[in-house]
């Protein structure tokens, strides 16, 4: 797949609920994953496996009432962003807040290596 292959692919299974899927289709094996800040189990998460648990943990932390995604917005020829817009509810503390986050995802050889994630604060 293409950069633009592969970023639109993300776009489209966020926006229906297909991200867990595509996990195992558009990711390395050893692909890593790097939050902004460490959320109980470190910053940083290397491996398929891992990602698919950081899926699981959210599932299980959070209600998610809506998501909006923006883009692809593509930088050179390995590298793009998309702009995530969510309304969640913690369920240990029944919080409910909007958030945005920016993932920037780095490909090669037709896989994301790469995700890191900002926070809007």
């Amino acid at each position: 797949m293409t950069l633009t292959e592969i970023a639109k692919a993300l776009v489209d299974g966020c926006k229906i609920g297909r991200a867990r899927e595509n996990l195992d289709v558009l990711y390395a094996a050893d692909a890593v994953s790097v939050e902004a800040m460490d959320m109980g189990g470190g910053a940083e998460t290397v491996g398929l496996s891992g990602i698919h648990g950081k899926h699981d943990w959210w599932d299980n932390a959070f209600t998610t009432h809506g998501l909006t995604v923006e883009g692809p917005f593509i930088h050179g020829d390995d590298r793009f962003a998309v702009i995530f817009g969510m309304d969640t509810t913690d369920k240990a503390t029944g919080e409910r807040r909007q958030g945005q986050e920016v993932g920037v995802y780095h490909v090669k050889g037709g896989k994301i290596v790469r995700e890191e994630f900002f926070y809007s604060v």
